[in-house]
């Protein structure tokens, strides 16, 4: 019985914890990415493209930058913060806000020049097609 009044019941989660608040105490990156890794994201591949989702709702297309260089797809941005009406108190705040930025190492094989990005109802799809020398082609036999 002494060992649970001395250790919370999930270690970890009060590990993470800690670490939340020391990354808002002092804007410093954590372990698993900068803001916990926002926006979320899912990245696919298919025969002819690279498929980036990334979920960021409520955010301005227009303060979103995409770019990619030598291989690696950047994604950055800013949500702003919501303001709380003068003199409430804020009981739960896990809306990020702020600078964000997320990076993808692109395989060798991506074609820069065909590289297309929209943005839909909080979503971010980016698709990078693959280079027509690396598609899978089936050989006839003669």
């Amino acid at each position: 019985m002494i060992y649970r009044s001395l250790f919370p019941r999930d270690l970890f989660a009060e590990f993470e914890r800690l670490q939340r608040e020391l990354d808002q105490a002092f804007g410093l990156p954590s372990i698993r990415g900068i803001a916990r890794g926002y926006p979320a994201m899912n990245v696919g591949t298919t025969p002819r493209s690279i498929e980036i989702y990334a979920f960021a709702p409520g955010i301005d297309p227009a303060s979103i930058d995409v770019q990619i260089e030598q291989g690696v797809l950047t994604i950055s941005g800013e949500r702003k913060s919501e303001s709380v009406p003068e003199g409430a108190t804020v009981h739960i705040d896990e809306r990020f806000a702020g600078r964000f930025r997320r990076v993808v190492s692109l395989p060798d094989d991506i074609d820069p020049n065909a590289v297309s990005a929209t943005y839909r109802d909080g979503v971010l799809h980016v698709s990078v097609a693959r280079r027509e020398a690396a598609q899978l082609r089936r050989i006839t036999i003669q």
